[in-house]
């Protein structure tokens, strides 16, 4: 990792809190949120605790903003080849990277205090985890020396939801996992799409990114196949889990009906940047409403229905088998 030759800029106060705050990379740390918060929703039988919500939601951002700064620390040669991210603090010269790692360790430290104080110990702990995997297995180990990076590394986003499954029960459960699992199936479709957009910038710095070292063809197959999987499996949850109920599943077959149909359209053109960026655009969309169904079906009214069509879906399901 190699620091760039710019100087430090002046600054008044409010641009140094800007630079501060674009270290975190704030664009990304909602749908992170979204899927903690749809976990609690669930594991809570929609009759969440609101100060047990935020305090989470809060220690989850810390956690999160910490990994984008060490992120960001790490990534600052990358960083200041790519046209694309050569604003950004560290690398235009706005935050030193020593600052920054100051600045993440006491992000780090805040959420770990915060979750392990008003929390639990199990969701710090495993905010914690989150933080070392992504910079660690992902940033340090995958990123720059393998093609299948982010399907390894997707795990580091998909910890969030057991982060707040545990804050709620203190424990893992197979829906926990479940979760997790959606989100680390539906991660390299998401990605790959970004990767087809920007796959100049990743040659560029010789980042192994699928696109860049398989090219447009074989990544939009496997987004293909990813979309599906991950579409399937959202209905894990339905059955055998009956941890969500009819509510969800409207949202899960819609949702996951234009998923598979944007993976099919991009797979027809594998080079057109614009249809990657609507596929892009829409994976976030999905997986913020699918995790919306969750939350609205997790709900006493919506838990009441759910709980009625599971029973009748378990006694078609024995029919049929038996």
């Amino acid at each position: 990792m190699i620091g760039t030759s710019l100087t430090r800029r002046n600054e008044n106060f409010r641009e140094v809190i800007k630079s501060y705050y674009l270290l975190t990379k704030p664009r990304i740390i909602p749908l992170l949120l979204i899927t903690t918060a749809a976990s609690m929703f669930i594991a809570s039988q929609g009759k969440i605790d609101p100060f047990l919500l935020v305090i989470t939601l809060v220690g989850g951002t810390l956690a999160a903003a910490c990994a984008q700064t060490f992120n960001c620390v790490y990534d600052q040669d990358i960083d200041y080849e790519m046209k694309r991210t050569r604003k950004r603090p560290i690398p235009s010269g706005k935050v030193h990277p020593t600052h920054a790692m100051i600045f993440g360790s006491v992000l780090g430290l805040l959420s770990f205090a915060l979750l392990a104080f008003w929390v639990n110990l199990l969701s710090a702990l495993l905010a914690i985890s989150g933080i070392v995997f992504y910079m660690l297995i992902y940033t340090h180990w995958l990123k720059r020396h393998t093609s299948l990076n982010i399907v390894i590394g997707g795990a580091a986003g998909a910890i969030p939801p057991l982060v707040g499954w545990a804050a709620v029960t203190g424990d893992l459960s197979w829906s926990a996992w479940t979760i997790f699992i959606l989100i680390f199936l539906w991660t390299p479709p998401h990605f790959w799409a970004l990767a087809l957009m920007i796959s100049e910038d990743y040659a560029e710095v010789n980042v192994p990114m699928l696109p860049v070292v398989e090219g447009a063809q074989p990544t939009v197959r496997q987004i293909w196949i990813y979309t599906v999987i991950t579409v399937i499996f959202s209905l894990v949850l339905i059955y055998p889990l009956q941890t969500s109920g009819l509510i969800y599943l409207m949202f899960a077959l819609v949702l996951g009906y234009f998923f598979i149909v944007k993976a099919w359209q991009l797979q027809q053109v594998p080079e057109d940047k614009q249809v990657a960026k609507s596929m892009f655009k829409y994976s976030i969309l999905y997986m913020m409403l699918l995790c919306t169904g969750m939350v609205v079906d997790s709900l006493p009214w919506a838990h009441n229905l759910s709980h009625s069509f599971n029973q009748q879906l378990g006694f078609l399901w024995q029919y049929l088998v038996y």
